[in-house]
């Protein structure tokens, strides 16, 4: 069972996105996967894979208000999630310190767990590391982004946990943007994937869509896949999900 909070120094890296696609790519490879949206003030994660309007959330779990497991709702590509709460209501009352203790309880029916925790180095980032055991650092090639991308390393280290590595999104061929060794170097960890820009990425967004699922063949999909097989410690065998007609799908899309 792997307990795994995927994190960031700022916001607006991709870290949803990443956790959205590796539910549903790792439960196509035949895996039990629970994301837990971890991100308290601005949950987005049910908005992106269609699943906002939860009757119970984590913030009622949170409040002591209901069990965890009656928060689990089921996704049509097979993860099951846990939702947080839109509204500002939803924030009175809630214990973050709980988060551990729930998230350890969850995480004993799932292969994989996934914590998409707030960005930055807040209560909330702070706990969500607490309640995890390993973690995935994702960022933008931008000194800016590799900088807080730092920072939340030496955070995830100083709480004992295991950083896996780090996941670079929106890669770009550009001079601006560091390269994969440079990355490495200043974090001091490998870099495990490097997800490019992909126009397919926004499209599947707009239709609460994975972009694995979305389309299956694009760059951005192939690197997550990639990913995901690795997490799950086997070998990538690159193959079209739906063949011929998964082809033909795609190139209707574009």
């Amino acid at each position: 069972m792997a307990l795994i909070g995927v994190i960031s120094g700022k916001g607006g890296v991709g870290k949803t996105t990443l956790v959205a696609n590796l539910a549903s790519s790792l439960t196509g490879l035949g895996y039990d996967v629970t994301v837990v949206d971890a991100n308290l003030t601005t949950p987005h994660l049910g908005l992106q894979i269609g699943l906002s309007l939860a009757p119970i959330t984590l913030h009622d779990v949170l409040k002591g208000k209901e069990d965890v497991f009656k928060a689990v709702c089921y996704h049509p590509f097979g993860f099951k999630f846990i939702a947080g709460g839109l509204s500002l209501e939803s924030l009175s009352g809630v214990d973050v310190d709980k988060l551990v203790d729930v998230v350890n309880t969850l995480s004993r029916s799932s292969d994989f767990t996934f914590l998409d925790s707030a960005p930055g180095f807040g209560k909330e980032a702070t706990t969500a590391l607490q309640a995890v055991e390993e973690v995935l650092i994702v960022t933008n090639p931008e000194l800016q982004a590799v900088v807080d991308a730092l920072k939340a390393k030496k955070l995830a280290e100083s709480l004992n946990k295991k950083v896996l590595g780090v996941v670079l999104n929106r890669v770009k061929k550009s001079s601006y943007q560091m390269k994969k060794d440079e990355v490495e170097k200043m974090l001091e960890c490998p870099v495990l994937a490097q997800i490019p820009e992909d126009e397919n990425v926004p499209r599947a967004i707009a239709l609460k869509l994975p972009v694995v699922e979305f389309s299956p063949n694009s760059p951005a999909a192939t690197e997550i896949l990639k990913l995901s097989y690795y997490l799950a410690g086997k070998s990538f065998v690159s193959y079209s999900k739906f063949g011929l007609l998964g082809r033909f799908i795609d190139w209707l899309r574009k």
